[in-house]
């Protein structure tokens, strides 16, 4: 591979990635803070993110709630389980 490597199978330090896992991402409540430029601190109580566009175009990326960017979300990440092994004890 040259110059322009698969970015799929790398990961930011160069080195070769682990086996690929799906997992689901959700976007929970706002934390921006809007009363930051005051010294203040208050949140708007956005409970979760709900996108304003259609995937992959910009307005994909702003809240239809709140109206801030995904961001400001808190990510939350649910590991896919496989469990279709089966084991036995004995």
């Amino acid at each position: 591979m040259g110059p322009q490597q698969d970015r799929r199978r790398s990961v930011a330090n160069g080195t070769a990635s682990r086996k690929e896992t799906n997992n689901v991402v959700h976007y929970r409540e706002c934390q921006r803070n809007h009363a930051a430029p005051i010294g203040g601190y208050a949140v708007d109580g956005c409970r979760e993110f709900m996108a304003s566009g259609a995937e992959g175009t910009a307005a994909a990326l702003m809240c239809a709630a709140c109206g801030c960017h995904r961001s400001f979300h808190r990510r939350e990440v649910e590991a896919d389980l496989d469990c279709s092994s089966t084991t036995t004890s004995g």
